[in-house]
């Protein structure tokens, strides 16, 4: 009995303690198509070369990015329109889903 309590007890605490996995990945997916697939591709590999692979990059990577590009730390023309008129939701939600794709390095076109 006292070892089955600290069993649950144990497993209880590292499930809070865990990392809590914010963003919806299927969101990101549908936000993707709507408003990044056009230059990144919606598996995030990007048809162009004048636009980088975003797919398989971190998410941190990700999310810092567009948020400098809607706070306007970072800035291109583009991107930064781009990045305003998402909320802060749509932005883990995106990072979270192409962060989940294979990708492609950029040097490999």
């Amino acid at each position: 009995m006292k070892k089955s309590l600290v069993a649950t007890l144990s497993g209880i605490a590292l499930i809070l303690s865990g990392p809590v996995v914010a963003g919806d990945i299927e969101a990101g997916k549908s936000k993707a198509g709507e408003v990044c697939a056009s230059c990144h591709g919606l598996d995030g590999v990007s048809p162009a070369p004048n636009f980088p692979h975003i797919g398989g990059q971190y998410r941190s990577y990700l999310e810092k990015a567009l948020k400098d590009y809607k706070s306007g730390n970072r800035t291109d023309p583009v991107m930064s329109g781009m990045a305003a008129v998402l909320s802060n939701e749509d932005i883990e939600n995106l990072a979270f889903y192409y962060s989940t794709l294979p990708g492609k390095l950029n040097s490999n076109r």
